[in-house]
């Protein structure tokens, strides 16, 4: 069953689904849709529209699906998006997107992001990141599934991290992070291969070393990036964990961090 505190302050062009709990003095604006089971703790703010989804917490003081910080925004209607089992800790910001891009900001599923962390419009965060305290995102950013960012760490407006890659903390990151990675320091720089993480999701020890090979290829040899990825082309035809690796290179726009 749904329960609202008195002194909170719900618009009726709001959803709550059942179970839904509403903490002291939160709000609750227009065009906003929370899950089932989700927990509002005192002092939120939830602004529209934003879909909010299943089982998610926000401890208190959160202020989420607020405009874009950003000059150009003009009141366009634009939306955040956050799917199931997340957790925000307190005094989290999260914004909307804007028409310069999708005009949508998206945060996946189970995923922590930790006290005072800044998630900024257009960004798409995926599933079971870890941002870690005063951590921030610019704006067009993108985190991929099973990233952890360090507290107090920051990163430029479309900078990609990729899977399973951990930025230490108080890193500047100015330059894509490939997936796997160990990263850290102002400018973000590689420092090898995330094994502690690997092993800890699972993967196993042929997979840690074929991903170690990569990282040798593309990082100690020396080689212009075409002819690396040439490389680990022959060199791993048929590797499944070596294919994020290999896309999220081709993908990347803005260069990588070596």
């Amino acid at each position: 069953m749904t329960a609202i505190d008195p002194t909170a302050r719900v618009s009726p062009r709001a959803a709550l689904a059942q179970g839904v709990t509403v903490g002291a003095y939160a709000c609750i604006g227009d065009d906003v849709s929370i899950g089932e089971g989700t927990r509002i703790g005192p002092f939120c703010t939830i602004e529209g529209p934003t879909v909010v989804g299943r089982g998610c917490v926000f401890t208190g003081y959160a202020s989420v699906g607020t405009p874009p910080q950003d000059h150009s925004y003009r009141g366009e209607p634009t939306r955040l998006v956050i799917g199931d089992h997340n957790t925000f800790r307190e005094f989290v910001t999260v914004n909307r997107g804007t028409v310069k891009d999708r005009g949508e900001t998206t945060i996946g599923d189970h995923n922590l992001v930790m006290a005072y962390c800044h998630v900024a419009h257009d960004c798409m965060v995926g599933n079971h990141v870890v941002m870690g305290n005063l951590a921030t995102l610019a704006g067009h950013v993108q985190i991929h599934d099973h990233a952890i960012i360090g507290g107090m760490s920051a990163v430029h407006q479309f900078t990609r991290v990729g899977s399973y890659a951990i930025v230490g903390g108080g890193s500047m990151v100015s330059l894509d992070i490939v997936p796997y990675a160990r990263a850290s320091g102002d400018r973000a720089r590689l420092f090898g291969v995330n094994t502690v993480g690997l092993r800890r999701a699972g993967f196993t020890k042929e997979q840690i070393s074929r991903i170690e090979t990569a990282f040798r290829i593309l990082f100690r040899k020396s080689l212009l990036l075409k002819d690396a990825m040439c490389m680990l082309e022959k060199e791993f035809p048929d590797a499944p964990e070596i294919e994020p690796l290999k896309d999220f290179l081709e993908s990347s726009r803005r260069g990588i961090a070596r």
